[in-house]
């Protein structure tokens, strides 16, 4: 099973109205689709603009991070007329169950969407147990 928690949420979305971009100490969040698809969950996480080889996972005991950044393309010496694109550190983390396996993850960066891939681990997985049938007892005269 996969768990997220994030309070800060709803505040996150705020700061970007206001034009509050992701910092190294306070990145933003990005937005996230999940779901299960026979024996793996995916994820998928909206990353427009961001470079693939700036997208950073790493996971650790059940704790999965993805983190990216995205750089302004313009010069320092550029008069900014709009800036509506969102732009600085984005960062994510997802509570991993026992029922995943860690060890497996896949990733896939296509048209600004990371895509990850997350096998439930063969002890999780649903299975058939054979039921075996005992002799026929022999019927005792007495």
């Amino acid at each position: 099973m996969l768990m997220r928690t994030d309070p800060f949420r709803e505040f996150d979305r705020l700061a970007q109205l206001f034009g509050l971009n992701g910092t190294d100490t306070r990145p933003s969040a990005m937005p996230m689709d999940a779901y299960r698809a026979g024996d793996e969950f995916v994820v998928q996480f909206d990353l427009p603009g961001v470079a693939p080889e700036s997208i950073d996972l790493g996971v650790e005991r059940n704790v999965l991070t993805v983190r990216a950044e995205r750089k302004p393309d313009h010069g320092d010496d550029a008069d900014m007329l709009v800036t509506e694109r969102p732009r600085g550190v984005f960062s994510r983390q997802l509570f991993l169950g026992d029922s995943l396996d860690n060890e497996n993850i896949s990733a896939h960066c296509d048209a600004g969407v990371l895509t990850l891939r997350i096998p439930v681990a063969e002890q999780a997985k649903p299975r058939k147990i054979a039921v075996a049938a005992t002799p026929e007892r022999k019927a005792i005269d007495a």
